[in-house]
Formats: C-alpha cells, sequence, structure tokens
C-alpha cells in the first residue's frame, strides 16, 4: 500500500460497502500478452470478474475457510467476501488507532494465518502487528525494534522455515512520512522475527513494500515503493541470511499513479507485481510475460481456493480471474 495508489478515482465507492454479484468488469480491463509464455501462465480469453465493490482502498488479501479476508485502509476495516461477492465486516477500526481521522491510511494491511490458526494483522494506525483471537480481538504481537516503535508495518510472509518476514515503510504517519516526528527508527527497513528475535536484515530500501519467498525458499523478493521503483531480489542462506542483492525488475516513472505495492509468486517462480501500468507476471529472470490491467489501482493479490484463483484488491473493488499456473499458497492456511 502506498501514498500515490491513494490518488487513484474510486468512482464506483457510491455502490455501498454492502458488495455487488460476481459480474464481468467494465473496460479498460484486459489481460495484456508480451510473451507467447504468458499462454501457459494464463490462458487465452481468460475473463477478470468484479467479485464486490464499494470500499474505499482495499488491501492486504489473504484466502482463509473459503473467503477472501482483506483490509480497507482508509475505511479502517477487516472484511471478508465470499466468492459469491457477500461482504462482511470482520472488524472496525482495525488499524487500532483511536478516533482516526477521516481518510487516513490507518487501517489495517496485510494478514497471514498464523502456524495455530490465529489471524496475524498489519495495523498501521497502531504501528504494529496483531494477533487476533478466538473473538476477533486484536493483541499486540510485534510492536518495536531494538526499543523503538516500529514505523507502519505494510505486509507479511512466512518463510518454510516458519521465520516471519515483513516491511516496514512510514505509510501510516500522518506528517510527510519520514519527516513525522512520531518515527522512531532511522530507516524504512525488512524485518525477521524467528524464536522470538527481531532483526532487521535489509535497511536500504526507501519505500519497502511487497514481499514473497520463491518456490523453493532460496530467493527472497521485496517491492520498492519509491522514489525509485523496483522489485529487488535476494539470495536466502541460512538462519535467514541474504546476499546477492540484485534487480528483478525496475519501472519507469511516469507510468500511471501506482508504485511497486503487493506481491505474489506462483509454482513456476514467476512474480506477480503490482505496479505503474497494472500487475506484471515477471519471470524469475526478468523477463515481463503480460500485464494485468484495470481500470482502478491494483494494491495486492493472493492465490486462492486450489491455487488457480487470483483474487486482486483494486481501489474500490475485489477482482478474480482464473490461471493455468497455481500459485504458491501461504506456509500456514486454514
Amino acid at each position: 500500500m502506498g501514498q500515490r495508489s491513494l490518488l487513484a478515482t474510486t468512482a464506483w465507492v457510491l455502490l455501498g460497502a454492502s458488495g455487488a454479484l460476481a459480474q464481468a468488469a467494465p473496460a479498460p480491463t484486459r489481460i495484456e500478452r508480451l510473451d507467447p509464455a504468458l499462454d501457459a501462465v494464463i490462458a487465452p480469453g481468460t475473463r477478470i470478474e468484479r467479485v464486490a465493490t464499494g470500499f474505499i482502498f482495499a488491501e492486504g488479501p489473504m484466502w482463509r475457510q473459503g473467503k477472501l479476508w482483506f483490509s480497507d485502509v482508509q475505511g479502517d476495516r477487516l472484511l471478508t467476501v465470499t466468492p459469491a461477492g457477500k461482504v462482511d465486516v470482520v472488524l472496525r477500526n482495525s488499524g487500532g488507532y483511536p478516533n482516526p481521522p477521516k481518510g487516513a491510511n490507518i487501517g489495517s494491511n496485510a494478514l497471514a494465518t498464523d502456524k495455530d490458526g490465529s489471524v496475524l494483522m498489519m495495523q498501521m494506525g497502531a504501528r504494529r502487528i496483531a494477533r487476533l483471537d478466538a473473538n476477533r480481538k486484536p493483541h499486540a504481537f510485534v510492536t518495536a525494534f531494538e526499543g523503538k516503535r516500529l514505523n507502519s508495518p505494510n505486509d507479511l510472509v512466512f518463510a518454510r522455515d516458519g521465520s516471519l518476514w515483513f516491511t516496514d515503510p512510514p505509510f501510516g504517519l500522518f506528517n510527510g512520512m519520514d519527516k513525522d516526528p512520531a518515527k522512531a527508527l532511522p530507516f524504512n527497513g525488512v524485518f525477521r522475527y524467528a524464536n522470538g528475535k527481531l532483526t532487521a536484515p535489509i535497511r536500504d530500501m526507501t519505500l519497502p513494500n511487497g514481499i514473497g519467498f520463491s518456490p523453493d525458499g532460496g530467493t527472497l523478493y521485496v517491492s520498492n515503493y519509491g522514489p525509485d521503483m523496483y522489485v529487488r531480489a535476494y539470495t536466502v542462506g541460512k538462519n535467514g541470511a541474504l546476499s546477492r542483492p540484485r534487480m528483478l525488475i525496475r519501472y519507469p516513472a511516469g507510468n500511471g499513479p501506482e508504485g511497486p505495492d503487493g506481491l505474489k509468486v506462483d509454482r513456476a517462480g514467476n512474480v506477480w507485481t503490482t505496479g505503474p501500468g497494472g500487475i506484471r507476471i515477471v519471470t524469475p529472470k526478468g523477463k515481463v510475460l503480460g500485464q494485468i490491467k484495470l481500470p482502478e489501482v491494483a494494491a495486492n493479490l493472493a492465490f486462492a481456493e486450489d491455487g488457480h484463483v487470483l483474487y486482486i484488491t483494486a481501489s474500490s473493488s475485489i477482482y478474480r480471474l482464473r490461471t493455468r499456473v497455481g500459485g504458491e499458497m501461504p506456509l500456514y492456511r486454514r
């Protein structure tokens, strides 16, 4: 989730927060084939459906127990939507900030199921990772690094060894992000939590955002929202040691209001990354096979059901399409 994304037009907000039944999405929704190899990933003629709409800024999708869980960052709500388009509110004031100002980026963001089956939730307003109990009440889980409060936790993923990795840009801070006097950390990091210990393996990215691992767990991908927009790859070693940082893809400036945001990886190792101009499907060698183009800013995405269904959170709406290549599903899932 990034600041430029919030500038996108949200013309469908007036349709209401109750959601809408799945329907063909309006033009200019399309899948742009840039390489013939895309046909093995997404079948030619695949339709993109709009599952539900009426949100302010949808983010952080997670498939769980037959529903898509997701956050409305500016609406400050945690919600679910069924494949048929029925929307329910799980938690209000999901960002954990008391009396939040209207329109601020302080709601919940990314979600993940932990080993014990509970839900971990990034609370941008409270500036922490929270765990939901059986009554869906949030409790603090990860709040600080070396005694200093986190910035605004954004996205998260479990590695194959069970360690939790997350990004911590300052998007939830109010006064100019990095210039906010409440900012305690001198960097915007990528963190690893394992065996009760929090470390910061990456400290040199300006706005780290989306995060994911290759199918074998040997490569970590992290997107940088800006001002230099790119997805970087790292080789992952023992105990999460990172080496060989390299560019997977760099985005040109002036190609729309978006920045590189959420990303996911499929079972063939392709990286599906949101960014300027739409969602790119990129091979592990950095070749762009195609783009998914929507009439709204796509913030994040999640593979669902049998792994061959992709859900996309895009501004005021949730979209869906089927894929030929299955997606890498989370380490822990319900």
